[in-house]
C-alpha cells in the first residue's frame, strides 16, 4: 500500500540543491504483459522528460510497482535517498535539483505551461482510465487480462475488482463515470484542439527549438494512445486527426528515443 513519505521525498528546500543526481531508477509495471494505457502514457512521459534534461536512468519493471510507489501510482523514481512518484512531482523534484526545461521562461509562460499540463492531466488521464475500466469491451478484452496477468488466481480477480472500484470512485467524483463514450471522445477532441492551437506551426509548445515539460507530457499520452492496440481504438482515431500533435510525437521520438517501426498516420 502507498506509504506516507511523498511530501518528505520531494521537499528539497531543506536539502542541499547541489547533490549529484546519480543512480536513478525508474520503476514501472511490465510493458509487454501488464501495463495499461494510462500508466504506459505516464511512464513514457517521465522517460521522455528524463531524457530531455539529460539524466541517465535505468528502468526497473516490477509487477507490484504501483504498490511500491509512495502515492500508489506509477511511475516513480528512486534517487537515493528519495522516492518520488508521478510526472508533476518528478518534474518538481528535478527542478529543485537544477534540472529543468522551463526555468528560463517568463512567469506568464510558466503559468500558461502549467495550465496546459493541468488540461492534459484532467482530460487525457481521465479518458484513458474511462476507456480501460469503464468501456466494457476494453475492460474485458484488455484491462482484466493484462492487469491481473502477473498475479495468481484468485488474487488476480480480486485486484482487478479492487482497482476498478478505485477508478470508478475517482471518475465518479470528477463527473466522468456517467459520461457516454461519445462525451469522452468530445472531451479528448476539445483538448486536442486546444493543444493544436497552442502548438500552431512551432516545433515545440514554447515556440522555441527545444522542448519543455508540456512537450514530454503530451508526447507520452499521444504516442501511447496511437500505438496501443485497443478494441475500436476511438481515442487513437481522434488524435490521429490532429497532425500537428502526431508530428510533434514523431519529432520527439526521433530526437530522444531509438528509432522504432511505428507508423503515425
Amino acid at each position: 500500500m502507498p506509504c506516507p513519505l511523498l511530501m518528505e521525498s520531494i521537499n528539497l528546500e531543506l536539502e542541499g540543491q547541489e547533490q549529484e543526481l546519480k543512480n536513478i531508477t525508474l520503476y514501472q509495471p511490465y510493458e509487454v504483459e501488464q501495463i495499461l494505457l494510462p500508466d504506459n502514457a505516464n511512464c513514457l512521459a517521465v522517460q521522455a522528460f528524463l531524457k530531455m534534461v539529460g539524466i541517465e536512468f535505468q528502468i526497473e519493471p516490477r509487477s507490484n510497482a504501483e504498490y511500491m510507489s509512495p502515492s500508489g501510482r506509477v511511475p516513480f523514481i528512486k534517487c537515493d535517498p528519495y522516492l518520488v512518484s508521478e510526472f508533476d512531482n518528478i518534474v518538481q523534484f528535478l527542478g529543485n535539483k537544477g534540472k529543468s526545461l522551463s526555468e528560463h521562461l517568463s512567469t506568464n509562460s510558466k503559468a500558461e505551461m502549467r495550465a496546459y499540463i493541468s488540461l492534459v492531466n484532467n482530460i487525457f488521464v481521465n479518458a484513458e482510465l474511462y476507456i480501460c475500466w469503464v468501456d466494457k469491451n476494453t475492460l474485458n478484452e484488455v484491462t482484466k487480462p493484462r492487469h491481473g496477468s502477473v498475479y495468481p488466481w484468485p488474487l488476480n480477480h480480486f485486484l482487478n475488482w479492487q482497482k476498478r472500484k478505485e477508478v470508478i470512485k475517482k471518475l465518479s467524483v470528477l463527473g466522468w463515470y456517467n459520461k457516454t463514450i461519445d462525451q469522452v471522445c468530445d472531451e479528448v477532441k476539445q483538448c486536442c484542439t486546444a493543444l493544436s492551437a497552442k502548438l500552431e506551426n512551432n516545433e515545440y509548445f514554447s515556440g522555441e527549438k527545444t522542448p519543455n515539460e508540456l512537450d514530454a507530457l503530451v508526447f507520452g499520452h499521444i504516442f501511447t494512445i496511437i500505438t496501443t492496440p485497443l478494441p475500436g481504438n476511438k481515442l487513437a482515431t481522434i488524435v490521429q486527426g490532429y497532425p500537428l500533435l502526431t508530428r510533434l510525437c514523431k519529432r520527439i521520438e526521433n530526437s530522444i528515443f531509438s528509432p522504432q517501426a511505428i507508423e503515425m498516420k
